[in-house]
């Protein structure tokens, strides 16, 4: 019966009539006015982030009608989709609607899709614009789970990523730090209060950029990497996504190439690393083009290039497999590994393990950088961070050694033996100890003579070490690729036994 009936039940035309009514009332979102405002300042409103991200037609939304007439989906519209054909679960917070603000509803909202996000095994994506909690008095301090409480317990069990495309403050700041991948658009900026309360209880006058925007959040390392607008942030996700698994309870996936395109990820020499290596370790280079070189064609994706510049850690292919790439810098600092780029590894390495992508470091430096300034960074500690992760790291690891790897540097970069590797590789001629020869010299006031000898043992070093099995092998540069890609084929064969979350003992420093 479509009609209203004696009793004034308005029959199914009607119950469906309305409900369309109100959804649509609610994908209005803040009205044409606010939208128009947005869209005027370079930016995608909150729905459109989420159609630009997700596969056409995959988006299924959750909470629709929470918030009603006065806060369309009570300023977060979140949901489930796909991403290249693989589920995620969304939120996206709606500046238009209460500036982004969460109430207890869109508090819920958010634990929702958390939690779904843990029991199906499947990324969590955040797409930030919001001024943190609302003061409406209404649900806020209730004893009601914050939704922090399951983005944590996704940490280490599904991937976890956001995008930060306008101002981020407060409460629903938080996700950002606790993702395994944060990018920021240059519209974007992201801080603990905003400028109103930094005036009012510090007396300091300061922009939102000044604050938390992209020169001072991808420069602190709060913030992974930066894009140009909300198109480009998004483009970053979903390339970043292409690496990991859906969860800690499967395996990365392999990328199958096009018919004809089988070269791009099987063995081959490499005779033009003679030419960007120089054989003078004192010389610099860039190592992202040993990285390009090495890896399968145009499948590097570098993570955080403007925060601990010293180190690169570059998502990227071998054989079709990804892996994380852990290098030295010799352009920057010479390669020492400082207090930024150990706290950017230690990171890295982290979520590498935690969703089973192999580890494979390019050792290339004169060790931890020394020095009042990075004493006073806590490089020990940092370095430490560093090593602890790749220690307990349970992934293949495989370390080269290209030219050099002294004292503390060594260790961080996975190089001394016994410490669980898949394979230990140097080139010839690559020099280790303590610290090089010239600083040795230095040390002890050598004369010429002594010198020299230090000199001489330090270039025989890498034949010394093969000569005691220091290296499973002391390789042709030009073979690098073939080596580390038969090694990792081996080494993927302990993936007989089904994935599952990496269990950790021990406390981090």
């Amino acid at each position: 019966m479509n009609d209203i009936d004696a009793t004034g039940d308005p029959g199914w035309d009607g119950v469906v009539a309305d409900v369309a009514t109100r959804r649509a009332a609610s994908r209005s979102m803040g009205g044409p006015e606010r939208l128009a405002k947005h869209r005027a300042a370079g930016k995608l409103d909150a729905r459109a982030r989420l159609a630009y991200l997700l596969d056409p037609g995959s988006f299924l939304e959750l909470g629709t009608l929470v918030g009603g007439e006065e806060s369309p989906a009570d300023a977060v519209v979140v949901g489930s989709g796909r991403i290249d054909g693989r589920p995620v679960m969304v939120g996206a917070e709606d500046f238009t609607v209460k500036a982004g603000t969460i109430s207890a509803a869109a508090n819920a909202k958010r634990y929702r899709i958390a939690e779904l996000a843990l029991a199906d095994r499947v990324p969590l994506v955040m797409l930030l614009e919001g001024a943190g909690y609302r003061a409406d008095g209404r649900g806020h301090g209730a004893r009601t789970p914050t939704d922090m409480i399951a983005q944590a317990q996704c940490s280490g069990r599904v991937p976890i990523v956001t995008a930060v495309l306008g101002a981020s403050a407060g409460h629903g700041a938080l996700i950002a730090p606790i993702s395994d991948f944060a990018v920021m658009s240059a519209n974007g900026s992201i801080f603990t209060a905003g400028p109103p309360v930094v005036s009012e209880s510090l007396g300091e006058i300061i922009t939102k950029e000044e604050l938390g925007g992209p020169d001072v959040a991808l420069t602190s390392g709060l913030i992974h990497n930066g894009a140009e607008d909300d198109a480009a942030a998004l483009d970053l996700l979903r390339t970043y996504l292409s690496y990991f698994p859906t969860s800690a309870w499967s395996h990365p996936p392999q990328f199958v190439p096009a018919d004809g395109h089988g070269d791009d990820v099987g063995e081959r020499l490499l005779p033009a690393i003679l030419d960007l290596v120089p054989r003078n370790g004192r010389q610099v280079y860039d190592m992202h083009d040993v990285i390009d070189l090495v890896f399968d064609t145009g499948s590097g994706f570098e993570v955080q290039p403007r925060f601990g510049r010293s180190m690169l850690c570059v998502l990227a292919r071998l054989g079709g497999h990804p892996v994380a790439v852990v290098a030295n810098q010799p352009n920057v600092l010479a390669g020492s590994i400082d207090a930024d780029s150990a706290d950017k590894a230690a990171h890295f390495i982290a979520v590498a393990d935690s969703f089973h992508l192999p580890l494979v470091f390019l050792s290339d430096n004169p060790g931890v950088l020394p020095g009042s300034a990075s004493e006073r960074q806590a490089i020990l500690r940092k370095g430490a961070r560093m090593y602890a992760a790749q220690t307990r790291a349970t992934v293949p690891k495989f370390e080269v050694t290209l030219r050099k790897a002294y004292g503390f540097g060594s260790m961080v970069m996975g190089m001394i033996p016994f410490d669980h590797q898949s394979g230990i590789f140097a080139f010839p001629g690559a020099t280790m100890g303590a610290m090089g020869a010239s600083a040795m010299s230095r040390s002890r006031k050598s004369d010429d003579d002594e010198a020299a000898r230090l000199h001489r043992a330090e270039v025989e070093a890498s034949y010394r070490s093969a000569d005691g099995f220091g290296f499973d092998e002391l390789i042709d540069p030009r073979e690098l690729r073939n080596v580390l890609l038969q090694s990792l084929g081996r080494a993927l064969y302990r993936r007989q036994a089904p994935a599952e979350p990496v269990a950790r003992v021990g406390i981090m420093p």
